[in-house]
């Protein structure tokens, strides 16, 4: 079954008729002529950069604080005394 692609009330390859399905989702569009419009394109476009905006929020804010406590983890892990590197505070002993 076909599924075309809906967007402001309308078929976006412009079909018309009471029972043809339509979706608001881009993964589920099965329509070759719905794909093909510039209305989907975009959304398509919209969707992939939101989706890439949010990872790379995402990691900046987990990679900010992490990579420090790891790095205090992985030391304090080996034998005997280890220096913290320089911005560290202090650079104490671990």
């Amino acid at each position: 079954m076909v599924i075309h692609f809906k967007v402001d009330g309308h078929l976006a390859c412009g079909h018309k008729g009471n029972n043809l399905s339509s979706s608001p989702e881009l993964n589920r569009v099965k329509c070759r002529s719905c794909r093909n419009t510039d209305a989907y394109k975009n959304a398509r476009k919209d969707q992939r950069n939101a989706a890439r905006r949010a990872a790379r929020h995402a990691k900046a804010t987990n990679h900010a604080s992490s990579w420090r406590s790891e790095w205090i983890e992985r030391l304090t892990a080996m034998t005997g005394l280890q220096r913290l590197p320089r911005g560290f505070t202090g650079q104490a002993f671990v």
